[in-house]
């Protein structure tokens, strides 16, 4: 009787250790399925969360990257700082000032040669050495680089154009036409100088403080241009879908 006794307590011992580490082995696996579910549903907060222009990079690599984008976000303070300050000083002559690009040229060409030319020549009567004027060699291939970017940056607006006045999207059409009556008007307050130092000054603070600002920007954003979406149904629904269209052609294929 003892013996049966303790078969049935081993039994019963041995039963209960087995339904323990079910329950242990469904917990654990209960908190990997968790674990695992985490990441995925910060993925797809992350994933939904609106970003001004829809970009997925950083700034950083929106702005090109490179020494361009590094000045523009003041990556180096020192030398954003002397970009910016070159700029409005120049700014003040050309515009303030109303100095002259030629004069301003022209003068600092007199001044220079001046000062070496009567250096050169007084050299034994102060008992210095005469100055060393280096050889100035500008190399070809910055300048063909720049050509060559730029040149590929026209034909790339040509092209935005040409589709545009097409007829393809009306959407775009409305927005460039809006654009440069824009770009017109602001351009009848200024003058040219002005509007491309302004642009200068937005370029070195805008994209710095979005950086800084974004998580705060970018919820703004998202609230503007759905009530932009809006309004464009509401104008799309109300005129453009009443402008009559022509038969359309079929495509070649």
């Amino acid at each position: 009787m003892a013996e049966e006794s303790e078969s049935k307590q081993s039994a019963v011992e041995s039963m209960m250790s087995k339904i323990s580490e079910k329950i242990h082995g469904h917990d654990s696996s209960s908190d990997s399925d968790s674990d695992h579910e985490k990441p995925g549903s910060a993925s797809t907060v992350q994933a939904k969360i609106f970003r001004l222009f829809g970009r997925e990079r950083p700034v950083h690599h929106v702005l090109g990257g490179g020494k361009p984008a590094d000045v523009f976000l003041w990556r180096n303070k020192k030398i954003s700082a002397g970009v910016l300050g070159g700029a409005t000083a120049i700014w003040v002559l050309f515009e303030l000032i109303e100095y002259h690009l030629l004069t301003l040229i022209c003068h600092i060409s007199i001044l220079c040669l001046a000062l070496l030319f009567l250096w050169s020549n007084a050299h034994t009567f102060i008992r210095k050495t005469p100055p060393r004027i280096p050889e100035v060699h500008l190399p070809e291939e910055p300048f063909v680089q720049v050509a060559s970017a730029l040149t590929i940056e026209f034909n790339r607006a040509l092209k935005l154009l040409r589709d545009i006045a097409s007829g393809r999207n009306l959407k775009e059409f409305l927005m460039v036409i809006a654009a440069c009556w824009v770009l017109s008007i602001v351009g009848s307050w200024c003058h040219f100088l002005t509007l491309f130092y302004i642009s200068f000054v937005l370029l070195h603070t805008v994209p710095v403080l979005y950086e800084k600002y974004e998580d705060k920007v970018d919820p703004f954003a998202e609230k503007a241009m759905i009530e932009i979406k809006k309004q464009y149904a509401v104008f799309d629904a109300k005129v453009l879908s009443k402008i009559p269209k022509g038969p359309l052609k079929a495509k070649k294929v």
